[in-house]
């Protein structure tokens, strides 16, 4: 009796027909579009995690299978390590470990004389309950930080897989490296240092923008504010610091990304600034961290991809 032929890796993956993706598409966005018009902007991770789960499982209809290995394999822990932020203030604590006021401080205080470029700035151009258009654009470039990077690595994880690890262990690297600083060199933002008297009034623009633009952020799934948001992860900036990952990342894929990227980073940089959350030795030290993350990963993947070829061509040991 012939053997039963076994199916190939090389037969297409069953894809779900075209109009049952496009309805599940526009089911999903009108579903999450009323989920933010009841319950506000998601922001936690538990609600992010929650949501892009549900969105691969959409763009996965074809191929169950699939989804359920890749969250298993590939997006659980990616979640795993990126929550580590969320437990950087109770291992801070329980370290001790005092949050630094003065070195960032001084070093912003060098570069705009004896007025630090926060301060220069929310005097130049805020006006507190009449915002202007660049309010709006540096409140939604604020937020993209949330999802940005989480909608490209669903992206690569869909449609570009054999990208997908690459840009998985840079954005595990960056964020354990900013964890372990958080950690240990705990540091207060512009905001929280003027609150504490160390400078004149800055305004937390993020938080006066939620009324003017009619939203607020949604409670968490199971995280309270009070345990989980971290007051004092300023240095190195994260915020910034994935920008210039992307922009390194897709370095490559022509001159209009780098642009375009490029553009973001430094869009990014300003808006954390003026809105108060980070000093400028914040955003230099969180672009050193992604182009020093970014080489030392490259270069990992270098030399694993030169090892490769030669561990191929080694004989098989006698059993």
């Amino acid at each position: 009796m012939p053997p039963r032929s076994s199916a190939s890796s090389d037969e297409p993956r069953p894809r779900a027909r075209p109009w049952v993706t496009a309805v599940a598409l526009a089911l999903f966005a009108a579903i999450t579009g009323a989920a933010v018009a009841s319950r506000g902007l998601f922001l936690s991770r538990d609600w992010l995690f929650a949501w892009i789960l549900v969105a691969l499982l959409v763009l996965s209809l074809g191929d169950l299978r699939r989804w359920a290995r890749g969250v298993t394999r590939d997006w659980l822990p990616l979640m795993a390590v990126l929550l580590l932020y969320d437990l950087s203030e109770g291992v801070r604590q329980v370290l001790g470990t005092r949050p630094h006021v003065l070195p960032q401080l001084d070093a912003d205080r060098l570069l705009g004389g004896s007025t630090v470029p926060t301060v220069a700035l929310q005097h130049a151009l805020y006006v507190p309950g009449h915002p202007h258009w660049y309010d709006y654009a540096t409140f939604a470039v604020y937020l993209s930080h949330f999802f940005v990077t989480l909608l490209v690595a669903v992206a690569l994880w869909r449609f570009a897989h054999d990208r997908f690890g690459r840009f998985r262990t840079l954005v595990v690297a960056l964020a354990t490296a900013g964890f372990a600083t958080y950690v240990l060199f705990p540091a207060v933002p512009p905001w929280l240092a003027a609150y504490d008297g160390y400078l004149p009034t800055v305004h937390r623009t993020v938080g006066e923008m939620w009324q003017h633009v009619g939203l607020a952020p949604a409670s968490a799934l199971f995280e309270t504010r009070k345990a989980f948001y971290n007051q004092v992860a300023a240095l190195p900036s994260l915020h910034a610091a994935y920008p210039v990952l992307l922009l390194l990342f897709f370095w490559r894929a022509g001159r209009l990304a780098r642009v375009g990227l490029g553009v973001y980073a430094l869009a990014m940089g300003f808006t954390l600034v003026y809105i108060g959350e980070h000093y400028v030795s914040d955003i230099v030290v969180g672009w050193v961290y992604a182009v020093a993350t970014f080489a030392a990963v490259s270069a990992a993947w270098r030399m694993a991809e030169r090892r490769a070829p030669r561990a191929a061509l080694r004989p098989a040991r006698a059993s």
